[in-house]
């Protein structure tokens, strides 16, 4: 679907060693149990290899030596944790350093704050921040029309049509995060698909050069024209330094359009299968909003629909990896984490925890009606006010979209597709994954 998902080894390679280049932790062993270094140079990175990726080389490790295990990257020991006992102490002393900005930034070789020291860094990250919402407020009925276009396709093609799911939603997503993010000059297709393929290839210095000057082009375009109602406007209205408005602006659109396609892609294949949710949701929807299009106002009231969503980022594992900084030293259990250690989030372990999800491979958007559940997952850091902002954004498209499909449309499975995955960054079918559609009977 993504040339980034086929690089997703060398993905792992580029991002911890980034990590570990920028921010050069202790070599002291920190005694916690794990694994032996494989090779004195390359530590046990011929192990991820093997496994195939760092989820499921992360799944084998916990399996092995419990919710607190670690590894070397090279010379250097890394910690991952496999449980929210775990998580939960590590990320209360920590919570002031975003795990996707991390690794994303990391990767593409930014710093995260603006040059002063932590303060600058909460500054900024509320800039960033306030920038979506701002975006997201004034440009919602452009997400509406983007999504009608996308169902009246859908709904004028013949019913035993098949339908690509990568293909459609990319596209969606792409559309919608160059529009907000940039302005008028992406409802062009021309400079969506262009845009595309300097996405798609981002991890090549040359594709990431040009995304820049693109940018950075943008940025002026917009400055001079002295608008308000794009993501990078909102930007340009603040402190940031130019480099750093082109930074932001990377971030956004690239993880905006990763996130927000694969939960789409991932919402729409589980209702799919599950013609029982896809009753229970169209029955909200007629509830909530009758025949009536989706307000921004509205979507507070769409519980059940929030439940599809936080089950689909659970069970497909979305973003099945994360990473945070060891700011000061601390503990987990009796194990003594050393200061500017790496400290890994096998988010994808503990999504599929037993221990903490009954039935936990069952797509169940009911589970979310307990409690202790929802608190689990806010606490891992998919809902409440540590939610990265590109998944924010994603479910209100996703939102945006599932009110909009439901309630002219049914979804059907393709029979005997086999669903294969990748999981990095963000998980990713494999393949295109197709589904067929069929006009729902009006009242």
């Amino acid at each position: 679907m993504l040339d980034f998902a086929i690089f997703a080894v060398t993905f792992v390679i580029i991002l911890v060693g980034a990590v570990l280049y920028l921010y050069p932790s202790s070599r002291r062993a920190s005694g916690i149990p794990g694994l032996n270094p494989t090779d004195v140079k390359d530590g046990n990175l011929q192990d991820i290899v093997n496994r195939g990726s760092l989820h499921e080389f992360l799944v084998s490790l916990h399996l092995r030596f419990g919710s607190v295990a670690s590894f070397w990257f090279g010379g250097r020991p890394v910690v991952s944790l496999g449980s929210v006992l775990q998580l939960q102490q590590h990320i209360n002393p920590n919570h002031s350093t975003d795990s996707f900005e991390t690794m994303l930034k990391s990767l593409l070789g930014y710093q995260s704050g603006t040059g002063g020291g932590a303060t600058e860094s909460v500054i900024r990250k509320k800039v960033y921040e306030s920038a979506i919402n701002h975006t997201v407020e004034k440009n919602f009925p452009l997400v509406l029309k983007l999504v009608e276009e996308l169902v009246g396709k859908w709904t004028s093609a013949p019913e035993a049509q098949h339908t690509p799911l990568c293909a459609h939603l990319l596209g969606l997503a792409m559309k919608t995060v160059t529009q907000l993010a940039l302005g008028e000059r992406f409802r062009d297709d021309s400079e969506v698909l262009s845009f595309r393929k300097n996405h798609d290839a981002i991890w090549s210095e040359i594709a990431l050069s040009e995304m820049q000057s693109v940018l950075l082009s943008v940025a002026k375009e917009r400055k001079a024209q002295r608008k308000q109602t794009a993501f990078v406007d909102a930007l340009l209205q603040s402190s940031l330094t130019e480099r750093q408005i082109m930074e932001d602006c990377m971030v956004f659109t690239l993880a905006g359009s990763v996130i927000t396609a694969n939960l789409c892609i991932w919402a729409l294949h589980f209702l799919s299968t599950s013609e029982d949710v896809q009753d229970k949701l169209y029955q909200e929807l007629e509830q909530v909003l009758g025949s009536d299009p989706i307000s921004l106002d509205k979507i507070p009231e769409l519980r059940y629909c929030q439940q599809v969503l936080n089950e689909t980022v659970r069970t497909a594992k979305l973003t099945p990896v994360a990473a945070r900084l060891q700011e000061v030293e601390g503990k987990v259990d009796q194990h003594v984490i050393p200061k500017e250690t790496l400290v890994i989030y096998a988010l994808g372990v503990v999504l599929q925890d037993s221990d903490t999800w009954s039935t936990p491979y069952r797509f169940d958007p009911d589970r979310f009606e307990e409690e202790s559940v929802r608190k689990s997952f806010c606490l891992l850091g998919f809902s409440g006010n540590q939610t990265c902002p590109e998944l924010r954004f994603a479910y209100t498209v996703a939102t945006v979209l599932l009110s909009t499909l439901v309630r002219q449309l049914k979804l059907h499975p393709l029979k005997g597709q086999v669903m294969e995955v990748r999981s990095e960054l963000v998980s990713t079918p494999k393949e295109e994954t197709w589904i067929t559609v069929s006009r729902r009977k009006q009242k």
